[in-house]
């Protein structure tokens, strides 16, 4: 009984301070937010008297779906999602696999150097692409003059993948990592085995090395996806500059934060929560169709 007592008390010791900050950091601030999308902000048509809170439960998510700036923010971020996440893995698996290669050399440094981008904060990042892609200062499109080419960095067609481009450089390194740290744990006997049996390289890559790290992949990809829905350092940073073709609701966070910003924190709580379920729904839906395979 005193070891059943001891356990216990060790258990609390250890588990105590991180149950706290795991319940006050992270699961109160979501009920808070839940509980606050169910009150709806209304105000005088004069504004000479204060805001009053009244209990609509839907009335901030019907406002949401009818919103087109909240709307073209989704849309625009699920967009970039489907079209920079498999670019940035590809990347990364391609990098990755280089690395692995029997015939590689300075893998240190070169992994060093892959990585190195993700060491620099977003912000900063961002703030030196803008330098880049500055029109009166952008080096890329000072080497491109004499070919007379200039890219519209800032174009309302562009300037998603202008930021597009800053989260690739950004994050490709840290997936690489991963997937180069899952290509490790191949056995070196069944590497052997396909290259006595004359596989070549690339057919060791395509049969043995990427099915082999498939977990890898669908981790990175369902990180990655979270990390599109919550996109906002690039684009707050670049909006400054951007001749308005980066607005104050680019993406969902953004459209979230300029309702913060007017005084409507249950209308701002009730698009976290959209965001929050869509991307929970669309995290589930990929690992069920990655891991049908598996299961069948």
């Amino acid at each position: 009984m005193r070891e059943t007592a001891l356990s216990r008390r060790t258990l609390l010791l250890f588990c105590g301070p991180f149950a706290v900050l795991f319940v006050t950091m992270y699961i109160a601030p979501i009920v808070y937010a839940a509980v606050s999308s169910l009150y709806v902000v209304k105000r005088s048509g004069l504004g000479l008297t204060a805001p009053t809170r009244s209990f609509e439960p839907f009335g901030n998510f019907v406002q949401a779906f009818r919103d087109q700036d909240f709307l073209a923010a989704l849309g625009r971020v699920g967009l970039f999602a489907v079209v920079q996440v498999p670019l940035m893995l590809i990347l990364a698996l391609g990098l990755a696999l280089l690395l692995d290669s029997r015939s590689a050399r300075g893998k240190g440094f070169f992994r060093l150097s892959a990585f190195l981008p993700y060491a620099i904060p977003g912000v900063s990042a961002a703030l030196v692409w803008s330098f880049m892609y500055s029109s009166e200062s952008s080096p890329i499109n000072r080497l491109l003059e004499p070919l007379g080419i200039q890219i519209p960095f800032f174009d309302s067609g562009t300037v998603l993948w202008s930021v597009a481009n800053i989260v690739t450089w950004s994050w490709t390194g840290y997936n690489m990592i991963v997937i180069y740290a899952a290509l490790q744990t191949i056995p070196g006997e069944v590497l052997e085995a396909a290259k006595m049996d004359g596989a070549s390289a690339l057919r060791t890559a395509w049969s043995i090395k990427i099915p082999a790290v498939r977990s890898a992949l669908v981790l990175t990809a369902v990180f990655s996806i979270i990390g599109s829905a919550q996109l906002f350092n690039e684009p707050a940073v670049l909006q400054p500059i951007s001749s308005g073709s980066v607005s104050s609701t680019f993406t969902p966070i953004m459209s979230a934060q300029a309702a913060v910003g007017a005084g409507n924190y249950p209308y701002a709580a009730a698009q976290s929560v959209i965001l929050a379920v869509a991307v929970g729904l669309l995290s589930f839906v990929f690992f069920k169709l990655t891991h049908r395979g598996e299961n069948a």
